[in-house]
């Protein structure tokens, strides 16, 4: 199954990342996900499932929120169970630290005797062959000895590019929840839980305009939030819809249109007539490496995604390529004019 959680201490690792808010009751309660109770039901009685957002909806989710509210879940009701939460890339560090130190009995004794292992946005070991390898054999251990193995991705099992086929058949094994988008009644439900736990009183027109406005994700609501009444106390103000708009003026003007990544590879695609998957393949001709970068370019003008971020949307480049390819494009259009004339255009057109 596909989820995050913070355990206790494991030998060697430190494995409690962060405490979330929110409760299981709380978020199903708000309406959180339609298969939500099916989910944790099945969690509870140790069938194996994966949690994957919408293709379409990506990262603008709270899955982490689901996964820390499966894990508190889990906690309170077997307080003996061993979880253990971590991202991907923190898997891949302590499987490489392991084998520079010759101490890869360590890493397995740790990793397939927990309970629940919760691993978050899988698709980072995506072309990492040594880490699939042990997490395949870590995977199959867990599920033998009938342990619980939960997993979030941001494309479905079988859509996993760079995942070796035996991979994507296994976590194609359980449940698959397509988790969409958060609903208005869910945000303004969050925003209420918020302020009462920060003892502030928010009006509701207040709550309502962040719940209609800040739609991307849940920590940027939460962010929000915390800023208004972080100036209001500071400066002594009264929270009302006008000091909302003028605290978070930036934050407001940049959800009035929100590029993202697969959108300036779809758009640069179409424009230099290539195929989509060119940006996410190994190919190094110019005529696919140039829109390439151009698309990296501009989604790190256009996006608040990390260099790593992005490049983990280029078929899992590193963040130096991505780095290249900014300071390469930025070049080109100071040398070559009908470039730049192309570049500006491509931008126009994603801004609308």
């Amino acid at each position: 199954m596909c989820i995050r959680d913070r355990p206790g201490k494991c030998p060697a690792f430190l494995v409690l990342v962060s405490v979330r808010e929110y409760l299981l009751e709380e978020l199903l309660s708000s309406g959180f996900l339609w298969v939500g109770k099916e989910l944790v039901g099945r969690c509870l009685l140790h069938n194996l499932a994966t949690v994957h957002e919408n293709h379409t909806v990506r990262h603008r989710l709270g899955k982490t929120h689901l996964m820390h509210a499966i894990a508190n879940h889990t906690r309170a009701k077997f307080p003996e169970r061993r979880v253990v939460y971590m991202s991907a890339e923190k898997f891949m560090f302590h499987f490489i630290r392991a084998l520079r130190f010759k101490d890869t009995v360590s890493f397995k004794e740790t990793f397939r005797s927990v309970d629940v292992l919760m691993i978050d946005d899988v698709q980072f070991i995506n072309g990492k062959e040594a880490t699939q390898e042990e997490f395949f054999h870590t995977f199959n251990d867990l599920v033998d000895n009938n342990r619980q193995v939960v997993i979030s991705a941001d494309k479905s099992p079988s859509d996993l590019e760079g995942m070796e086929e035996r991979l994507r058949s296994r976590l194609g094994w359980g449940l698959v929840a397509d988790i969409h988008a958060t609903s208005f009644e869910l945000r303004l439900g969050i925003l209420d839980v918020k302020s009462e736990r920060l003892g502030v009183e928010i009006p509701a027109k207040v709550k309502e305009f962040l719940s209609h406005r800040i739609t991307s994700n849940v920590r940027e609501l939460e962010g929000a939030l915390n800023r208004v009444v972080a100036h209001a106390e500071l400066v002594g103000r009264e929270i009302t819809l006008e000091t909302c708009q003028e605290v978070l003026h930036d934050i407001l003007r940049a959800n009035d249109r929100r590029v993202t990544i697969e959108e300036i590879q779809k758009r640069v695609s179409e424009h230099f007539n290539i195929r989509i998957a060119d940006m996410h393949s190994a190919r190094r001709a110019r005529a696919v490496a140039r829109p390439r970068q151009v698309a990296m370019y501009l989604a790190k003008q256009l996006t608040s995604r990390s260099l790593p971020e992005i490049g983990r949307k280029f078929g899992g480049r590193d963040h130096t390529t991505v780095m290249h390819a900014v300071k390469k494009v930025e070049e080109l259009r100071q040398a070559d004019s009908a470039f730049c004339e192309d570049v500006d255009l491509l931008r126009r057109m994603l801004e609308g």
